[in-house]
């Protein structure tokens, strides 16, 4: 458990802002193309960009996930580690989104110090 290394970015790129496709391709098991080109679509319908909250929210409530908020000063780590099975994507003020699959926090760096302020997850 903990930090698993994951960028499905076809051109290996980590720092262009696409935590939220990473993050999403992750928990939905989707291509980063297929869920880039999700994204933007929804984007386009609402007239915002694709990693906005509204968006990416909006496109995760559509495939039944449902958002709660995180216990203020709870890390990464400590939500994996709390978390051992299940699919959550965290959201971090700034605008960090990584995925938590079965304990594992996924992402092209480790997140694990960083506070999320809410995660979505789709309930079984």
């Amino acid at each position: 458990m903990g930090y698993a290394y994951y960028n499905p970015n076809p051109a290996g790129r980590r720092s262009v802002g696409d935590c939220t496709v990473r993050a999403l391709s992750k928990a939905l098991g989707h291509t980063w193309e297929e869920t880039y080109v999700g994204l933007s679509l929804e984007g386009f319908r609402r007239g915002d960009l694709p990693n906005a909250d509204d968006v990416w929210g909006a496109y995760l409530k559509a495939r039944g996930f449902t958002r709660h908020w995180v216990p203020d000063g709870c890390t990464v780590e400590e939500f994996a580690e709390e978390n051992p099975n299940g699919i959550f994507i965290l959201s971090m003020p700034g605008r960090h989104v990584v995925a938590v699959v079965d304990g594992e926090y996924c992402d092209s760096w480790d997140s694990g110090g960083e506070c999320p302020s809410y995660y979505w997850t789709k309930e079984n």
